[in-house]
């Protein structure tokens, strides 16, 4: 799918911006769209679809629920 997309919950990723979110979505809009940057008639349609994976997106990380594995301490 989207190579780019880093994946953003722990173990993987700690302190997870907004701005990771949004770069997430907005990759993802990107790869299913087909646009790196909609025409100027698309951009409304665009953009809110950017915001709506972004918002699925923040949901999902916080509401799972993940085993917490003690990290090795060096």
């Amino acid at each position: 799918m989207c190579r780019s997309i880093k994946t953003l919950r722990e173990p993987y990723a700690a302190d997870v911006t907004d701005e990771d979110v949004h770069a997430a979505a907005l990759q993802y809009v990107r790869k299913i769209s087909g646009f790196r940057a909609p025409s100027a008639r698309n951009a409304e349609a665009f953009d809110r679809a950017v915001a709506a994976v972004a918002a699925a997106t923040q949901t999902l990380l916080d509401e799972l629920d993940l085993r917490r594995v003690p990290r090795p301490q060096v």
